[in-house]
């Protein structure tokens, strides 16, 4: 749990100091990797708690196997599986096709095409992001017995 808040904290970091003075599409591009290593890791440990209670017999080794599992644990937690497709995304964000617009002013954006749709992710939207991130956290928390 400590290496999860140890990515949040440096994800925050990025979120609302770096990317408020820099407002570069490489400082969201970072917060956003920084954000699929976190999830990532909530999937892991919330994977491996359910092992040991007998809710799964084992934990995939692949990253498709290990999301499948987890939407079908927390299937009746929609931000849950919020957060989850919002992985799927980020775990091809290297690969995806993606736009820098209006670099080092207020309203940057990079503009992603996930899918066939285009995301334009800009401060709201991380914002948007970082609160449902927020979420999945405690409830990590919640599911792993940390307070």
């Amino acid at each position: 749990m400590e290496e999860i808040i140890q990515e949040k904290i440096s994800a925050d970091h990025l979120l609302y100091v770096s990317l408020k003075y820099t407002k570069t599409c490489d400082v969201i591009m970072n917060l956003l990797l920084r954000w699929r290593k976190m999830i990532e890791m909530c999937i892991l440990y919330i994977l491996r708690d359910a092992k040991k209670k007998g809710k799964i017999k084992e934990v995939s080794d692949n990253a498709i196997g290990r999301i499948n599992d987890i939407k079908v644990l927390l299937k009746k937690d929609k931000n849950a599986l919020n957060t989850i497709d919002f992985f799927m995304m980020l775990r091809k964000l290297e690969t995806l096709d993606t736009e820098r617009i209006g670099e080092f002013r207020k309203n940057v954006t990079l503009k992603v095409i996930f899918r066939g749709e285009e995301i334009n992710i800009n401060l709201e939207k991380l914002k948007e992001y970082a609160e449902m991130l927020e979420n999945f956290v405690d409830m990590t928390k919640k599911l792993l017995g940390e307070k």
